[in-house]
C-alpha cells in the first residue's frame, strides 16, 4: 500500500452561493491555509444523523506524490503539483487538458463559469454524467473542453449525531484521474492584447455512487483508468461515445476504492497538512 503521506523521491455537488462576493481572510497561523477563502455561500442540505448528507460539499487532495502516481497522465508535469490536503470550491487548482494538440497544466478556477454567465451567477462546482452532454449549462464544454483534475482522493460526509463526519475516499494503490469539464470566459478587465484576457474555470463530473463498494454518498466523482485519457482528451470521439467511455472507465475505477474516517479538521477549509488524511481508527 501506498503512503500517501511520504515525501517524494510522494458530486452531485450545488453551489448556492455568489463566488464573486467571497472575502479573503488574513494569512493564519498554526498550521492552516494563508489567504484562504471564506465559502460562507456554499449551504448543505442534511439528511437525519447516522444517514449520508443529500448533497456534497466538494473536497479534494492533491499532493505531490499524485505526479509519480499517475505517470501515464502527468508526464513532464510530474514534478509540478502542490501539496493540498483540503482543496475547496473557488481555489486555483491543477488541471490537465490538451491545447492546440499539446498537454498543458493550467490552473484553474473550480467552480464553473460559461462564457456567457455574468459575475453574479452561481458557478456549479459538479456536473452530472447523466446530463453533462446534453445539459445547456455543460454541452458545448463536454463535446470541446475536457479536462482530467488530478487527485490523490475524495472527501465525503456523514450526518452524525455530534455532527458532520468526514470520511477520505481513495485508491489505496493509485490516484484518481477525476474527469471535469473546462469553462472559458473573456475578462472584461483586461487587454484585448493581453495574454491573461481568457479565464479558465472547472467543474468535476460525477455519477451514481451505488457503483462502489461500501459508498458514503450518493454521487462520486466520474474517474478514468490509463488508457481512457488520450480518448477523454482528444478530438476525435462523439458526445455519445465519450458519454460511454466515462461511464465504463469509472466504473472499472470505483470498484477499487476504499474509505475511513478521518479527523473533523477537514470540516474548516482553513485547514491543511497531511494529518488531515490520517485515519481517526488503525484500518485493516
Amino acid at each position: 500500500m501506498i503512503d500517501p503521506t511520504a515525501p517524494r523521491s510522494s458530486w452531485d455537488d450545488e453551489l448556492l452561493g455568489d463566488a464573486s462576493s467571497i472575502p479573503v481572510t488574513p494569512p493564519l497561523h498554526g498550521g492552516g491555509k494563508p489567504g484562504v477563502h471564506v465559502r460562507s455561500g456554499y449551504k448543505f442540505r442534511l439528511s437525519a444523523p447516522g444517514r449520508k448528507m443529500s448533497t456534497m460539499c466538494g473536497r479534494y487532495v492533491v499532493t505531490k506524490t499524485v505526479g509519480d502516481l499517475l505517470p501515464d497522465l502527468m508526464g513532464d508535469f510530474v514534478d509540478d503539483l502542490p501539496d493540498d490536503f483540503n482543496v475547496a470550491p473557488t481555489d486555483l487548482v491543477p488541471v490537465v487538458r490538451t491545447h492546440s494538440g499539446r498537454r498543458e497544466l493550467p490552473r484553474v478556477s473550480w467552480g464553473f463559469r460559461a462564457s456567457w454567465m455574468t459575475d453574479k451567477q452561481k458557478r456549479p462546482i459538479n456536473a452530472r454524467l447523466e446530463t453533462v452532454a446534453t445539459s445547456g449549462m455543460w454541452r458545448r464544454s463536454f463535446a470541446q473542453t475536457r479536462c482530467i483534475v488530478p487527485a490523490l482522493g475524495y472527501y465525503e460526509w456523514t450526518l452524525t449525531e455530534n455532527g458532520k463526519q468526514p470520511h477520505f475516499i481513495s485508491d489505496p494503490d493509485a490516484a484518481l484521474a477525476m474527469a471535469g469539464v473546462l469553462g472559458i470566459w473573456r475578462d472584461p478587465a483586461k487587454a484585448d492584447d493581453d495574454p491573461e484576457r481568457w479565464r479558465l474555470s472547472m467543474a468535476v463530473i460525477t455519477r451514481d455512487a451505488h457503483v462502489a463498494p461500501g459508498e458514503v454518498h450518493d454521487r462520486m466523482p466520474a474517474c478514468l483508468t490509463p488508457d481512457a485519457y488520450d480518448d477523454w482528451l482528444g478530438d476525435h470521439l462523439s458526445p455519445d461515445q465519450l458519454g460511454t467511455l466515462l461511464d465504463q472507465s469509472s466504473r472499472e475505477v470505483a470498484s477499487s476504492l476504499s474509505h475511513y474516517e478521518v479527523s473533523r479538521d477537514v470540516n474548516s477549509v482553513r485547514n491543511d497538512g497531511p494529518q488531515l488524511i490520517q485515519p481517526l481508527r488503525p484500518t485493516a
